[in-house]
């Protein structure tokens, strides 16, 4: 699975370099700390914390984007769902929820983390 998308709609992967055994974001095809291509999908758990967020309280209905760092490594910027703009802090654990996207796609949204 080199293709850089999603594997399915079911599961999370992130990508990993074999030689150097670190994590780097899903759309990668090079590791930017040794430059191998020798890349591999990983299973991920789904879960993470927010690192950075912010709200678009002009939109209607109001929105959040969040960078989320996922429990393996990587960072990512994604939405945050089923969450009160108000409701979102740094630091909150989070997990996905795949959710399709407004032209079709599944793609990972984060909700807050049952605890």
């Amino acid at each position: 699975m080199n293709s850089g998308r999603l594997p399915n709609a079911g599961s999370y992967c992130s990508r990993a370099v074999t030689i150097a055994a670190g994590r780097i974001g899903i759309r990668a095809r090079v590791c930017p700390l040794c430059s191998s291509i020798k890349l591999r999908w990983i299973p991920a758990s789904g879960r993470g914390t927010v690192y950075a967020f912010s709200t678009a309280r002009r939109a209607q209905p109001p929105y959040t984007l969040a960078y989320v760092t996922l429990a393996e490594g990587p960072t990512l910027m994604t939405r945050i769902v089923d969450a009160a703009p108000d409701a979102v802090a740094i630091g909150m654990p989070v997990q996905v929820q795949f959710q399709p996207a407004e032209e079709g796609r599944m793609m990972p949204f984060f909700k807050p983390a049952d605890q």
